[in-house]
């Protein structure tokens, strides 16, 4: 389905081949009804990839066999204007890395662009059903693909030809990727399901990537309390939902049965407000509760609450295996030797190893490799073990904690006659590491895979601005975080053992993008020492974000009003371009209402009462590297227009 994210009833693709648009969602458009009929054939269906097609990759950081996949294709853009679908993808990805938990997982996922010359601009029916119909790659189109009992905003691909230029990627599938389609466009559109599609020149657009995600891999659902737009969908009557994030049972009950998001309750939540119960979800209005006021799966622009940012950790974690590979352990293993484990790497903090030899944990602070040589074991057959956990606090269910997603454990008999066969001589160098093209940030974990000689441990050495950095334990990940660097660009190496030997280079980029803002103009300015700048205001009024960085890429800015959740700037719905418009009771745009000054307000039959008086707004960037810029603040005060 499309506009707002929620799943619309069964139908049929609109085109031979189109994409299943059961889990679609777009900001703004209506909602689709049942039945949508194939428009017309593609012809495309059972074309070749074209030659002149060249898979880019963008973020690699492992085998795309280990990692789970994006890939941005790209229907309606000229080799002349392939220019703008890079700068379309760039900016469609850095929102992606904004948002929790892709930000913190970044590392295990590549990103390719499969870059389709078309030979027109633009897509079919961009905008009505009367404009000219393109010849395109990927036969993409909105209004369903032309489809008069379809909606606008309906964006549709062929997917018979986006699968076939998806598997360009090498070692890519079905079961490893995420497709995501670009219209040559600015005209607001999108949809969803195994594969997801957006005009690349619209803002908003970039926004719809996330949340069909959340639908395709986190098996999340839609929190609106509406089926069609403008029209409130009512009570729920159905049983205990399946679903992680809706209930019908009260705060209490979760808490006594230990069910739902009972390990969240009371805490604020990271989308806004509080993590509680708030009443409408799954279409209806009444009789369905879910864990917060707003997130992505209610409003686009938001972050994933608690509940669903879990849920989305598993789902992302499962498509990859922390164990990336090991000492063989089909056979005994001498005591004369070093046993090693390789792992994946988050970028929000270090995997947990624990050695244990017959179920005694080794001293050895998560080292990666064991040297069993220093160990005094005692003649015999022992049981060697490493267990591999990630500790994220974004996991609070042990269950999901337990699981292979999150912890896995290698095994290997050790034995005191075995004898390790000679094996040929490894040299010492990287087999895995963070990119070194793009500044990392000073956020973030950075690491350094090695080669495994059966005779000797190696070690990773790192620098900082030429100075040594102390990282006992674990030396194959560096926290930045934790150096807590100074404002600036900083060069950072890593370097196997001493002298000459093998070393990787990054740039650090600890200087978070700036953020400033345009607001119309006021009723008067206030000024004093120790408060932040007011802005009083006797009706509506527009603030426009901007962003400056020192590196090269799309930042990310965004506002939040009175301590809400923090919310991406986008411009305005009906035009990217325009500011965003502040009104006492928001702006209703095709069923859904933008800028309530306040208590947020979403949809028409939410509260309208104007909320006069002052107001904080907050604002910040988020860089391309991942730096979270410091919030800037301003106070607007909203008295009543004078009576005439």
């Amino acid at each position: 389905m499309i506009a707002d994210g929620a799943r619309h009833r069964p139908f049929r693709s609109v085109r031979r081949g189109a994409a299943l648009l059961a889990a679609a969602c777009l900001l703004w458009g209506g909602m689709l009804g049942g039945g949508a009929s194939a428009a017309r054939q593609s012809t495309a269906a059972a074309a070749p990839p074209d030659a002149a097609a060249a898979v880019v990759p963008l973020e690699i950081t492992g085998p795309a066999a280990k990692r789970f996949n994006m890939i941005f294709l790209g229907d309606g853009y000229t080799a002349g204007e392939l220019p703008r679908f890079r700068t379309d993808v760039d900016r469609h990805l850095k929102v992606l890395w904004s948002i929790e938990p892709f930000r913190s997982y970044r590392s295990y996922i590549n990103v390719w662009a499969v870059e389709t010359p078309s030979r027109e601009s633009g897509v079919d029916c961009d905008p009505s059903l009367d404009a000219p119909r393109r010849d395109t790659p990927l036969d993409m189109g909105f209004w369903g693909g032309c489809d008069a009992r379809s909606v606008q905003r309906l964006l549709s691909v062929d997917s018979g030809a986006a699968g076939r230029y998806a598997d360009l990627v090498a070692g890519t599938s079905a079961g490893n990727r995420q497709i995501v389609a670009l219209a040559n466009s600015g005209t607001y559109g999108g949809a969803g399901g195994a594969y997801a599609t957006a005009s690349g020149g619209n803002a908003l657009s970039a926004l719809i990537t996330p949340h069909e995600i959340g639908h395709s891999l986190g098996g999340l659902q839609d929190e609106y309390d509406y089926y069609g737009r403008g029209v409130p969908g009512g009570a729920y009557t159905g049983a205990e939902p399946s679903s992680a994030h809706h209930t019908t049972l009260t705060e209490e009950q979760m808490r006594q049965q230990r069910a739902k998001w009972w390990r969240w309750l009371g805490e604020k939540s990271v989308s806004g407000g509080a993590i509680g119960r708030h009443e409408g979800g799954l279409y209806s209005t009444k009789g369905v509760w879910r864990p917060s006021a707003h997130s992505i799966m209610k409003t686009l622009g938001y972050a994933f609450d608690q509940v669903g940012r879990e849920v989305m950790v598993g789902a992302i974690s499962g498509k990859v295996d922390l164990v990336q590979g090991h000492t063989p352990n089909a056979a005994p293993i001498g005591t004369d030797r070093t046993v090693w484990v390789d792992t994946l790497h988050p970028q929000g903090g270090e995997l947990d190893v624990v050695w244990r030899l017959d179920g005694r944990p080794l001293p050895v602070e998560g080292a990666r490799t064991l040297d069993l040589r220093g160990l005094s074991i005692p003649a015999g057959r022992h049981t060697l073990t490493t267990t591999v956990t990630d500790p994220t606090p974004f996991v609070r269910d042990p269950a999901l904690r337990g699981t292979e997603a999150l912890t896995r454990t290698v095994s290997w008999t050790v034995h005191t006659r075995a004898v390790t066969r000679p094996e040929p001589p490894v040299t010492a160098s990287f087999t895995g590491h963070t990119p070194t093209g793009e500044p990392v940030g000073a956020w973030s974990t950075v690491y350094a895979d090695t080669t495994h000689p059966y005779d000797r441990a190696l070690t990773v050495r790192w620098a900082l601005d030429g100075r040594p950095v102390a990282n006992p334990g674990n030396d194959r990940d560096l926290d930045l975080s934790a150096l807590g660097l100074s404002p600036g660009t900083h060069a950072l190496t890593a370097r196997i053992g001493d002298g000459a030997g093998p070393m990787l280079r990054w740039t650090v980029d600890a200087t978070p993008a700036s953020a400033s803002y345009e607001l119309s103009e006021p009723l008067r300015t206030v000024r004093e020492p120790g408060r932040p700048v007011e802005y009083v205001y006797d009706g509506p009024f527009t603030m426009r974000l901007s962003a400056r960085d020192d590196q090269d890429g799309h930042v990310v800015t965004e506002f939040r009003v009175n301590g809400d959740g923090w919310y991406s700037y986008y411009g305005w719905p009906t035009d990217a371009g325009a500011p965003f418009l502040f009104t006492p009771s928001g702006t209703e745009i095709d069923g859904l209402v933008y800028g309530k000054l306040g208590t947020a307000r979403v949809v028409p039959w939410d509260d309208a009462t104007p909320e006069y008086g002052t107001h904080t707004v907050e604002y910040r960037t988020v860089d391309p590297a991942g730096n979270t810029g410091t919030a800037g603040r301003f106070l607007v005060t909203l008295v009543p227009p004078a009576q005439s």
